[in-house]
């Protein structure tokens, strides 16, 4: 297995070479690679997106131009663990105001459909405390959310 880890491949229908500008437009550490297009031989349409490549926070992707036969759910998502709430907002605020969906407890659908997670990194510390009443209390205030809000889940938290 080589050492560069994993490629994901994300299908669309007609609208990869899109989606990569999208998500390099608002990511760090993120490029546009290579484009391949369909020749004569099919079965897509000569000169057509067959694939773009492209890298978005680190993670090297493929977008392909398979058809209408798939779409992404829920079963699939990405976490965008953020360090602060500017961090959340920045990611939240452009997946819904870009045509996306929001969701309950900081899940939210992009334009294209591909579900984030746009998770504060503090939470996963809040939700597993050893102290089960803190975590709970965190987890009831999380799942009263769309867009998590660090501030309220931290007061949760505290208990207050």
């Amino acid at each position: 297995m080589s050492a560069e880890g994993f490629t994901t491949c994300l299908w669309f229908d007609g609208r990869a070479e899109e989606a990569a500008h999208y998500y390099v437009s608002f990511f760090k550490n993120s490029r546009l690679g290579r484009v391949g297009r369909y020749t004569e031989a099919g079965p897509g349409p000569a000169g057509s997106v067959l694939a773009a490549e492209f890298v978005a926070n680190g993670q090297r992707f493929v977008a392909l131009n398979g058809g209408p036969q798939f779409t992404f759910d829920e079963a699939i998502s990405f976490q965008i663990h953020c360090a602060d709430q500017d961090e959340v907002d920045h990611y939240w605020n452009r997946f819904v105001e870009d045509g996306g969906e929001a969701g309950p407890c900081g899940w939210v659908k992009d334009k294209y459909g591909l579900s984030w997670q746009v998770v504060p990194s503090r939470l996963i510390d809040l939700i597993s405390d050893p102290d089960a009443e803190k975590a709970a209390r965190t987890t009831q205030a999380m799942l009263g959310m769309s867009k998590l809000d660090i501030a309220a889940l931290e007061k949760a938290y505290a208990g207050e």
